[in-house]
């Protein structure tokens, strides 16, 4: 009766602030391949990130938080609420040159917020498929679109290439954008963000999605890419790569800083919920030809090791009851579209199955969390797959034949700090055992991790508890008899942009 009466405030008290404040505008920012490492409320004084850091501090860093391996799949997570295994995008990504996408059966966030009367607007990169107009942005619950449908290009031309096609990939709407010539993208996605916070009619919320390109690899001729300006600040970082990487983070920094003082000129900063997130793990050591870093944790994007599936996240917001914390909860990306649309006044239970949780009593009023496992993936091609249940992780397959399951730098540190341990805002990891990089061979056998004891995966502990292995292999059986097919398919020559002026557009609607 208690915990019933307890829930019953809490909800008199969300409509009561909903009735005085309205519903609350909601700015959710993706960044791109950013590794756990990478911004330096998490230890590492290398890339100084003020202002996100000023963010989190004042909101709930969230370090035990999950995203999928890499980017389609993890943009469809957020976007449906849905795992990969249930939409068809757990395997690999969603290239430029295939004939499909994230299935039109799913309604998308920004359609679900537009019903609360939302005005929706996605800026950035969109990466979940747009071969027919209907996958696109302002086909799916955005009243605007400015950014590029692929999942990479030049951060100053703005062209993709794919093997031997090449092209713009550049729009504003359903109309190619060819002035934006030799503008960084950081900038042009945060300038134009703030131009549609300052154009906003505020007797509407706004739903504002800005997904980065940064920090992503560009196109393989130059693919880490920064105005000069930004490299020479780190003039001390060695590695050619690193220091060009860490300006590129640097100016995201600034970009989001931007979005935030246009926000509070505005002032619509003091009814806002403002999200920040990594697609997935960083691309460390040159994977992707890029040099993120997620250290102390194993592995890279692409993998299912915590380096390639604990994201770095954290939430803002004045309506937050418990802000300047760090929460320790299990969370999904998928949480956030229930939590965001519980946040925004609307029932959950409206929305149908999903497989995220509504986590918005956890982050706020610090209520025990519902969620208590995590799917990983399941990818029935690669033959991976991963899942969390309590302390516990299970990881058999692995990809690349393995050349990616180690640790990889830098951690970015003072060389007399002790590299056992983050900052009481990072991760803290025992001593690395002898037999750490031998004691798990995932590929002949799975193998099992205490993540809360053990988050850098050193001690495999599958020969100790035989009984927790068959007992996350059977619940990991029982996901994958729920799951559908891949939705891949082959490249489409039609796609090739020269055939369209030399710009990737949604091919099939002109091609007979």
């Amino acid at each position: 009766m208690a915990m019933i009466e307890h829930q019953l405030t809490l909800f008199i008290l969300h409509v009561m602030c909903l009735s005085v404040f309205g519903r609350p505008n909601i700015i959710v920012l993706i960044a791109d391949d950013l590794g756990f490492n990478d911004l330096s409320f998490h230890g590492s004084s290398q890339i100084p990130t003020p202002n996100l850091d000023a963010l989190a501090k004042d909101g709930i860093i969230l370090n035990n938080y999950y995203v999928c391996p890499v980017c389609s799949p993890s943009r469809g997570a957020l976007m449906t609420g849905l795992y990969p295994i249930h939409t068809g995008t757990q395997h690999d990504v969603i290239y430029v040159d295939q004939p499909w996408g994230l299935p039109l059966a799913h309604s998308l966030l920004p359609q679900h917020l537009r019903d609360l009367g939302y005005a929706t607007h996605a800026v950035g990169k969109w990466h979940l498929g747009f071969f027919h107009k209907e996958y696109t942005p302002t086909f799916r619950g955005f009243d605007s679109h400015y950014g590029y449908w692929g999942g990479k290009e030049d951060y100053f031309d703005h062209t993709q290439l794919m093997g031997q096609f090449w092209g713009l990939d550049f729009h504003q709407n359903m109309k190619p954008v060819t002035n934006a010539f030799g503008n960084y993208s950081t900038f042009l996605f945060s300038n134009h963000a703030a131009n549609i916070i300052q154009n906003h009619n505020t007797s509407k919320p706004l739903f504002l999605y800005v997904a980065y390109q940064a920090v992503h690899s560009a196109n393989m001729y130059a693919p880490l890419q920064a105005p000069a300006d930004y490299i020479k600040k780190f003039s001390h970082i060695k590695d050619k790569k690193r220091r060009i990487y860490a300006a590129m983070v640097s100016a995201l920094d600034d970009s989001v800083n931007q979005i935030i003082g246009r926000l509070k000129a505005k002032n619509m900063l003091k009814n806002s919920i403002i999200v920040f997130s990594t697609d997935n793990g960083g691309p460390a050591a040159g994977f992707n030809d890029n040099a993120a870093s997620n250290w102390p944790l194993r592995g890279v994007k692409a993998t299912l090791w915590e380096g390639g599936v604990r994201g770095v996240s954290f939430i803002w917001s004045p309506l937050l009851k418990n802000p300047r914390r760090t929460s320790w909860d299990l969370m999904h990306i998928t949480d956030w579209l229930p939590t965001l649309y519980r946040a925004a006044g609307g029932n959950v239970r409206s929305l149908g199955k999903l497989d995220g949780f509504d986590l918005w009593d956890t982050l706020s009023s610090k209520r025990p969390s519902p969620r208590s496992e995590v799917l990983l993936n399941i990818d029935p091609i690669n033959r991976v797959s991963a899942l969390r249940v309590g302390d516990m992780k299970l990881v058999q397959g692995t990809v690349y034949g393995g050349q990616w399951d180690g640790w990889y730098g830098p951690s970015g540190r003072d060389p007399d700090q002790q590299v056992d341990f983050f900052s009481a805002d990072g991760i803290a990891c025992k001593p690395k055992p002898a037999n750490a990089s031998t004691n798990c061979k995932p590929a002949k056998k799975p193998c099992l991790f205490n993540v809360t004891d053990d988050p850098c995966e050193f001690y495999n502990l599958a020969n100790d508890h035989p009984e927790i292995v068959e007992r996350l292999l059977k619940r990991l059986s029982e996901y994958n008899a729920t799951a559908v097919p891949p939705g891949n398919k082959p490249a489409d020559p039609r796609s090739d942009p020269k055939y369209h002026d030399y710009q990737w557009i949604n091919w099939m609607d002109y091609t007979a």
